[in-house]
């Protein structure tokens, strides 16, 4: 495994912390620090979603501020920056350990670093690299990015590896971010070639449930060869500039022949001259 992956492992003794945010992945994120025995306080702006986490042992806050001033570690998983902005509005950051777990763009972990700081508090950015299926279930492969200081992503490693694997990468606020926007980038397009692939056949009465497992199964297989997009291709790999524009074309015929637009081939394949 690299340095700088870890799996989960069982801490030494139980942190407690503060997490903001019940949503589908918060809670699923909750559950796995309560079954690992962390002392954990709640918080979510629609109360009713902390009833089932109450049962299991935590602490439900009445508001975000009375949640952040029961731990010294707290974390948000909210559905954007700005709903970590107003939700930590009137809390007291002081001395505080906060780590956000919320999708956001590089220069919003940024902004949100600086903004930490200026209140007190040390900061770590988080991307969430599965779903909340994938968390408390490391055979899943689903991981959590990191970025900011190293020390302080050490200091907690033990109960953040709790969730899911750990990754950090770099010191630089934004970096987790910037990693975790990238990767959810390529997944939208696959799952848009995989739709487009779906409204090619729709009318030609292919069975969808055996058209699906070959989806499947040939994303699966071209799958390891996108690693190569960082590193230089050899001689061998190269394909013939000629290869590529007939392939090119050919998909652009046959999605006007099927009557789907060409949208997401122009963007993924570029404009191809004379097509």
């Amino acid at each position: 495994m690299p340095d700088n992956a870890s799996a989960p492992t069982a801490p030494t003794s139980p942190t407690p912390l503060t997490l903001l945010g019940l949503g589908a992945m918060g809670t699923a994120l909750a559950r796995t620090w309560l079954a690992a025995g962390h002392p954990l306080t709640v918080w979510n702006r629609s109360p009713g979603r902390s009833t089932e986490l109450a049962l299991r042992g935590a602490r439900v806050a009445d508001t975000a501020a009375d949640a952040v001033a029961a731990s010294p570690l707290v974390i948000t998983c909210l559905l954007d920056d700005a709903s970590v902005r107003e939700a930590l509005a009137d809390a007291d950051l002081t001395g505080k350990d906060l780590i956000d777990l919320t999708t956001s763009t590089p220069a919003e972990s940024r902004a949100r670093a600086a903004w930490a700081a200026e209140r007190g508090a040390r900061f770590l950015d988080g991307g969430i690299m599965a779903v909340p299926p994938m968390i408390g279930a490391p055979e899943a492969g689903g991981y959590i990015l990191y970025s900011g200081p190293r020390a302080l992503f050490d200091e907690h490693r033990d109960v953040l590896s709790v969730p899911a694997a750990t990754r950090y990468v770099g010191e630089e606020s934004g970096r987790a971010a910037l990693y975790d926007v990238a990767l959810l980038s390529a997944m939208t397009a696959m799952f848009a070639g995989a739709r487009h692939a779906f409204a090619l056949v729709e009318n030609a009465g292919v069975d969808r449930e055996e058209f699906g497992g070959l989806v499947a199964g040939w994303l699966a297989a071209m799958a390891p060869a996108t690693a190569g997009f960082g590193s230089a291709p050899s001689a061998e790999d190269v394909t013939s500039p000629a290869v590529v524009e007939a392939g090119d074309a050919a998909l652009f015929r046959t999605a006007r022949e099927q009557g789907v637009d060409t949208g997401l081939l122009t963007a993924s394949a570029g404009a191809v001259t004379g097509i």
